[in-house]
């Protein structure tokens, strides 16, 4: 586990390249408030927008999560100690007043951006996407 990447996978550097050229600016990595361990993928400061790219194994994705053979107890404990803990993050930043927004490390990079863009130009709410 310790050669899995925590941050600048493939996905995520997708989404942050098309982000950026539709001339979004951000922060990467940014500490979730009053969690010191935790941080928000791609943060918005100024609007309070927090912006995930979740990993299909590593958080249970319905559609491509796998469930490991060897070991299968630990890994779903595993699994499911992550799932909770996003929970929690998701809980703690709308407390304080971020808005949160999750996306699939399968889904195609534009279609998040639109909905990111959609949100940050215009105010508008957004469609309930965490988990």
């Amino acid at each position: 586990m310790s050669s899995a990447r925590r941050r600048d996978t493939a996905p995520e550097m997708a989404l942050r390249r098309d982000l950026h050229a539709r001339g979004l600016r951000y922060r990467v990595a940014y500490p979730v408030p009053g969690q010191r361990r935790r941080t928000i993928d791609i943060a918005f400061t100024k609007a309070h927008v927090a912006f995930f790219v979740d990993g299909c194994f590593w958080y249970g994705c319905p559609e491509h999560g796998t469930a490991p053979r060897a070991n299968g107890a630990w890994w779903t404990t595993k699994l499911a100690v992550n799932q909770a803990r996003d929970r929690d993050t998701d809980r703690v930043l709308r407390v304080a007043d971020w808005r949160v927004l999750r996306f699939w490390e399968h889904e195609p990079p534009t279609a998040a951006g639109d909905e990111v863009e959609r949100i940050l130009r215009t105010g508008a709410t957004m469609t309930d996407r965490s988990s």
